[in-house]
């Protein structure tokens, strides 16, 4: 038992210490930098990096941004370095951002409600009856007629069964005037 609690804990500060080390951007303004990784000047690669920094729209440049995060072999190589940046001051609002966010949470949730709603009262409304026949007399004699088998009643509530026998009517009502056109050559007067 101590041994599955240990674990429990390990796990618990793992996953805290990475929630507590990862950065997040939360401010308004930023400036971002999208640069070539340092093995670019190197001539080893031609991933890029982007770097992001809250600064003032005049400090938005490869010096301002890149280079106090960069090491000693790119900030030696500045002039090579810094052309191949591009900087751009971005403004944001995030308020904005998080109100969307909680709406559209707000209506994904709302709808997966009314589903979950409409698959609880969707058999209680389509419940199929069964038909009912009394017995009154259970030997049979040949001499007797069969009454006709009851056939379940097919219920047409649906739109689109309604729909659909309406189109099935229409089209056997062409098929009708075509054969009383084209081959009977008749027409309605």
């Amino acid at each position: 038992m101590a041994m599955n609690e240990f674990g429990y804990f390990l796990s618990f500060i793992v996953i805290f210490s990475y929630i507590s080390l990862c950065k997040a951007q939360y401010e308004d303004v930023r400036c971002k930098c999208i640069c070539p990784s340092p093995e670019v000047v190197k001539g080893n690669k031609t991933k890029r990096n982007v770097y992001i920094l809250n600064v003032v729209p005049s400090q938005c440049k490869c010096e301002g941004v890149v280079i106090p995060q960069a090491d000693e072999y790119v900030r030696a190589k500045e002039k090579e370095f810094c052309p191949r940046c591009e900087c751009r001051y971005e403004r944001r609002n995030t308020t904005t951002i998080f109100v969307v966010v909680i709406i559209i949470i707000w209506v994904i949730s709302l709808l997966t409600v009314y589903m979950l709603f409409l698959m609880c009262l969707d058999p209680l409304l389509n419940k199929r009856r069964t038909a009912y026949q009394k017995h009154t007399n259970e030997e049979v004699t040949l001499s007797e007629p069969m009454p006709p088998p009851l056939r379940p009643r097919v219920s047409s509530t649906n739109v689109l069964n309604r729909v659909g026998e309406q189109q099935d009517k229409w089209k056997r009502q062409v098929q009708e005037q075509r054969r009383n056109i084209y081959d009977r050559h008749t027409m309605l007067n």
